[in-house]
Formats: C-alpha cells, sequence, structure tokens
C-alpha cells in the first residue's frame, strides 16, 4: 500500500503537466502558428487547384478567370492550348511570362489592371493566334511586344487608354500593314485630346510624332482646323465585354444602353443585350453580325420592331424577346430568319386583333420554330386566350351560310384574298369533315369557255 501512493501520484502529476499555463500556451501559439502556415500555403495550393482544366474538341483549356490572381504559377500545366485569366488583379506582363506554354494558340488577359507590357513577355508564344487584352489599363507598347508571335491573327486592344504620341509609332506601324487586318481593330486613342476617339488602325502615322510635338502647349487645342471627334452613339467595344471562349459572345447585360451600340463585331456567335432600356429596333442594325446564332433581347422596353431590323442574320438559330412591351410583328420582321430554331415570347402585352396574325401565319409555315409565351392580354375579351386560339375562332361568330357563299365568289371574308378562303376552307373541313355545305363539294367547273370575237 505504501509503494502504490508514490507511484500513483507521480502518473497524476505527469498526466496534469500539459496543463501548466505559460509552457502549454507557448506549446499551443507555436502550433496556432504552424497552423496558420499550413494554411497560406494550402490556400496557395487550392488557389492553383481552383483553376479547371478540362478538353474540348481536342484541345486542352486552363480557365483561370476570377481567381484574384496578379501573376502565372509556375505549377501549371505546360501542354495547354488555350489560356483563359481574364478579370484577375494581373498589372505587369514581365518578360518570359509565358514562355513554359510553348503550344499555347490563345492567351485571355481581358478585364485585368495591365497597365504595362515588357517587351520580352510573350517570348516562346510561336504558336499564339489569339491575344485578348482589351479592357485594361494600356497607353502605350512597342512592335517589339508582337514579334515572337508570327502567327498572330486576332489582337483585340479596344478599352485601353492608348496615348497616341511618339512611342506608339512602331506598334501602330504595324497594325495597319494590310495583311494584319484583325490585329486591333477597335483600338482607339484616349490623348492627346486632338485625336481621341481616333482608331489607331486609321491614323496618320508620318505625321504622329509631328502632330505630338505640335500639342504641345496647345491644351484642348486643334490640329490642321480640325475638331475632335463627337462621339454620337455608344459603341460596343467600350461598354460591353467580348468572350471568346468557348464561343465569341458580346456580353452588354445591363449596360444601361437606349439604343442598340454601334460597332459591332463581326465574329460574334452569341450576343447578349438582355436589361437595358432599348425600344426600338431599326432595319439593318445587325447586317454585320453574319455569324450570329444566339440573340438574347430579353428585358428590354421594346415596343417596335422595323422591317429588316433583323437582316443579314441568316444564321441565328435563337431569338429572346421575353419581357418587352410588344403588341405585334410588323408584317415581314421575321422573313430574314431562315434557320430559327427557338423564340421566346413571355410576358409581352401581345394585342389579339387582326395585326397579330401575321406572327401565326409565319409560324403555321415554320412548325420547326419552337416558341413559347404567346398569350393575348387585350382585349378583356380574350385575355388569357392562347394567341393561335384566338385566331382560329377570328370567324367563327360569322353564319356559315355567308361564309360559303363568299367564298363561292372566289372571295375572302371582309376583304380578304382566295389564299385566305383557301385557309378557312381547310380549317373548317379539319373541324367540320363531312359537314361542309354540299354545293362546295358538287361544283364541277366548266370544261369550256365561249369568247365572242368582235
Amino acid at each position: 500500500m505504501h509503494l502504490l501512493t508514490p507511484i500513483l501520484l507521480l502518473l497524476l502529476l505527469r498526466s496534469a503537466e500539459p496543463r501548466r499555463g505559460p509552457r502549454s500556451g507557448t506549446v499551443e501559439r507555436g502550433a496556432g502558428g504552424r497552423v496558420r502556415g499550413r494554411g497560406r500555403a494550402g490556400v496557395m495550393r487550392r488557389q492553383t487547384q481552383e483553376c479547371k482544366e478540362y478538353m474540348e474538341a481536342g484541345e486542352k483549356y486552363l480557365d483561370c478567370q476570377d481567381r484574384q490572381l496578379t501573376t502565372v504559377m509556375q505549377d501549371w500545366p505546360k501542354d495547354i492550348h488555350h489560356l483563359l485569366l481574364a478579370r484577375n488583379k494581373i498589372q505587369v506582363l514581365r518578360d518570359n511570362m509565358f514562355s513554359q506554354f510553348t503550344q499555347l494558340k490563345s492567351l485571355d488577359l481581358q478585364q485585368n489592371d495591365i497597365s504595362m507590357v515588357e517587351d520580352g513577355a510573350f517570348s516562346g508564344l510561336s504558336q499564339l493566334t489569339t491575344l485578348l487584352l482589351q479592357h485594361n489599363g494600356l497607353k502605350t507598347a512597342t512592335e517589339e511586344v508582337l514579334l515572337p508571335m508570327p502567327r498572330l491573327v486576332y489582337l483585340r486592344l479596344y478599352d485601353n487608354p492608348w496615348s497616341c504620341h511618339c512611342q506608339l509609332d512602331s506598334l501602330v506601324r504595324t497594325l495597319q500593314v494590310p495583311s494584319n487586318r484583325n490585329l486591333g481593330n477597335y483600338g482607339k486613342c484616349a490623348e492627346p485630346q486632338s485625336l481621341r476617339g481616333q482608331k489607331l488602325r486609321k491614323l496618320n502615322v508620318e505625321s504622329l510624332c509631328a502632330k505630338d510635338q505640335q500639342v504641345e502647349g496647345r491644351p484642348g487645342g486643334r490640329e490642321g482646323g480640325q475638331p475632335p471627334p463627337i462621339k454620337v452613339k455608344t459603341e460596343a467595344t467600350s461598354m460591353c465585354h467580348t468572350y471568346m471562349f468557348p464561343k465569341p459572345l458580346l456580353d452588354c447585360s445591363n449596360k444601361d444602353l437606349n439604343d442598340m451600340p454601334s460597332d459591332l463585331p463581326s465574329d460574334i456567335v452569341k450576343m447578349d443585350l438582355s436589361w437595358n432600356t432599348i425600344k426600338h429596333l431599326r432595319p439593318k442594325q445587325f447586317l454585320l453580325s453574319k455569324d450570329l446564332k444566339m440573340l438574347n433581347l430579353s428585358g428590354n422596353s421594346l415596343q417596335h420592331i422595323d422591317t429588316g431590323a433583323f437582316a443579314g442574320l441568316l444564321y441565328l438559330r435563337e431569338l429572346d424577346l421575353s419581357n418587352n412591351s410588344l403588341h405585334y410583328f410588323q408584317y415581314g420582321v421575321l422573313e430574314d430568319l431562315y434557320f430559327l430554331r427557338k423564340l421566346s415570347l413571355e410576358n409581352n402585352p401581345w394585342i389579339c386583333d387582326y395585326n397579330i396574325h401575321y406572327l401565326i401565319y409565319w409560324l403555321k409555315h415554320h412548325p420547326g420554330v419552337f416558341y413559347t409565351g404567346l398569350i393575348c392580354s387585350e382585349p378583356q375579351e380574350f385575355r388569357g386566350w392562347r394567341v393561335e386560339d384566338y385566331v382560329k375562332t377570328y370567324n367563327g361568330e360569322c353564319p356559315m351560310d355567308k361564309q360559303t357563299g363568299e367564298m363561292d365568289t372566289g372571295q375572302g371574308g371582309q376583304g380578304g384574298t382566295d389564299n385566305e378562303a383557301l385557309e378557312l376552307l381547310a380549317d373548317m373541313g379539319d373541324r367540320q369533315g363531312e359537314r361542309l355545305p354540299r354545293p362546295l363539294k358538287e361544283k364541277k367547273p366548266n370544261r369550256f369557255e365561249i369568247i365572242r370575237l368582235s
């Protein structure tokens, strides 16, 4: 018993020792510090892992958009073909920044904070064909930047505050080479004031430096008696965002546009103009958007769509006109949409009168178009009806003998045409079968007609 008591005391003292104040506190703080250190490393690893790597059409994509990145990570895969770095926090493109990605074909750097590009930033990118630098803070660059990319075909430079002085001379000359027709198409001068708004590709390069000297001492002055250009319409390249992957998309949603923007890019496949205040579509506003397949105009205040508004949209597949103020379509509005497959018409105040017939007629002759939301809003007696049901009953109240009598004379009801009469006959035949008046069935055309010549 005397031996067991000291042994038990020793065991109790050892079990209580880690809980002693100062020493145990130090251990905990140290452990906590190491945990926090591991956390920072873990954040960096997770940030890299968050980049989405995927294959499409046999090519490898690395999607690192919206990751708050300030540089390129060295542990990214080297065999990628497309690198998406839009909407990050990159400020400077350093020499050899992308040199490890020797197979890269496209590089998306739009919507960062890039204000400087060193001459060797794109070294090693001999296979690059697409470079997106729009929506940044670039003021100047030289042709040296483009030399490592001999296969470059598409270069986007717009919505950068380009300073059109002597330092920009070599870059402008490169952009203006005739074979470089897709390089820097929409880039524009932000300064000096006399050149503000002029496209880089249209500048007079020979006098660029001379004009630079003339501007000194003339703040806001005019060169050669030429006033600064006045921007009349909102331009898509300055207001909207362009994404090239996975398909070219022009995003102009929620931009407070009250009219269609000008300068619409011609190579866009999807266009989002939703949730603006556009009220009127005029003829040929999409004429250059020949590759457009999806057009979203929902959530505007559309009241009028002119005939020819969709001219040029030969390959359009989806059209969203929901949540607008449309009452009907003028005759011919939809005639340019040969390959349309989906038409969204919800939440429009459709008026069910004679003007709505064109839309139903067009849909009837384009059975491959899936449409939704065609409900009568006015007049009160037809509110809530499907528009196609209203059209079917348009002649429902006319007496049967009056209808058949008018059709016997070859005239449609109330100023209609022969085609309308035939369509009415077909509808009546579908609904009534053998109840059609017998004289119409038994009447036989005359085989001979005697013409007396005087």
